[in-house]
């Protein structure tokens, strides 16, 4: 590698991916490049434990463009698996097939990592790409754990048998760490349902509580409800003591509280009553009866009647309110006269111009 311009950008990424591979520990999949070319790599992938291609090792070659990673690499198969051809690059969304979808900012190890995903997923007639019964991928990824592919030179050769028998050092690694990783996983699922109910459950839980309270405490009419519910109230007038005397009878008195389990809220209830219900309780309890109710509306007519005199009829305007007034008609008065001057005289000089102007036609002629 040491032939390679490292100045070059694809370069310089390649052998990054090809470092960080080096220190990746993930026992199911390897991935290096050839020594004579590094825009050629070859793979090895682990079939998925809960698939039909469990157990399987899987080998590829991989296929840089010069222009990488702005361009996706190309995959090829080499070992058989009922998924895809060997010998022809497969066409995927992370392949050379598709551009459109590549991102440069992927790397070899999250397109073989997206590999693995795509081979339990149907062909669908792509190019490159099989439908085989289960029970065949099953039969070749026994085949394919037992024998490495042949394929290339001799180092090429051997490169396949020692990345091949690396799969297998990591095999029992790679199981072990599979089925620790489904353990745990019903336990995400189990939260999420249960976190989905919650709010349901508390909410209920509300509603509950909320109508044993509404049926504890003595419900506190409001004045509207006294309004729509007299028979007697034709008039707002005659509406507000109506109401004012209902609120007042239906008012619980402050010491009796709602139930003995609750005291505090069954206190809180009256300690606070409607604005309209205090006036009336107090003069019930006065011993010299009650005062004369103030009508709110007719309050509220009599506040009005400014107001409405103030917009229907113009207070007496002052005299430099006048003055002004009569400024702005003589000025506007001086300035129409003005314009109709000057159209005047502009139409007087055209009238001399077009005599004078007959006239000299008329001398000419004779």
């Amino acid at each position: 590698m040491a032939a390679w311009n490292s100045r070059n950008p694809a370069v310089k990424r390649i052998v990054q991916e090809l470092k960080e591979l080096q220190r990746d520990d993930d026992p199911n999949l390897l991935a290096e490049a050839l020594e004579e070319n590094i825009f050629e790599w070859h793979f090895v992938i682990r079939g998925a434990w809960d698939s039909e291609f469990e157990g399987g090792i899987y080998h590829g070659r991989i296929l840089m463009p010069a222009e990488y990673p702005f361009k996706p690499p190309a995959f090829m198969m080499l070992t058989p698996s009922g998924r895809f051809e060997t010998g022809i690059k497969i066409c995927l969304s992370i392949s050379s097939h598709h551009p459109e979808s590549w991102q440069p900012s992927w790397s070899v190890r999250s397109a073989l990592v997206a590999l693995i995903a795509f081979m339990q997923t149907p062909g669908n007639g792509a190019l490159g790409s099989l439908d085989h019964p289960v029970e065949a991928k099953r039969s070749m990824a026994a085949e394919a754990r037992a024998h490495p592919p042949t394929y290339g030179s001799a180092d090429r050769q051997r490169l396949i048998a020692e990345m091949h028998q690396k799969m297998l050092d990591m095999e029992e690694r790679s199981r072990a760490l599979c089925f620790s990783d489904q353990r745990p996983t019903a336990q995400p699922a189990e939260a999420a349902q249960a976190a989905e109910a919650a709010p349901a459950a508390a909410q209920a839980e509300a509603a509950t509580e909320a109508a044993a309270e509404a049926t504890a405490a003595p419900a506190v009419p409001s004045p509207s409800a006294a309004l729509t519910a007299s028979p007697t109230a034709t008039s707002p007038e005659a509406a507000v003591p109506a109401a004012g005397a209902a609120a007042a009878a239906a008012a619980p008195p402050a010491a009796a509280p709602a139930t003995p389990a609750a005291p505090a809220a069954a206190t809180a209830t009256p300690a606070e009553p409607e604005p309209r219900a205090r006036p009336a309780a107090a003069a019930a309890a006065s011993p010299w009866g009650a005062p004369a109710p103030v009508p709110v509306a007719a309050a509220a007519a009599a506040a009005a009647a400014p107001m409405g005199l103030a917009v229907h009829h113009h207070p007496h305007q002052s005299w430099e309110d006048r003055g002004l007034t009569y400024l702005a008609v003589l000025l506007g008065l001086a300035i129409a006269a003005l314009v109709i001057r000057k159209v005047l005289v502009a139409f007087t000089f055209h009238s001399d111009d077009l005599y004078t102007f007959h006239n000299h036609v008329e001398g000419v002629e004779l």
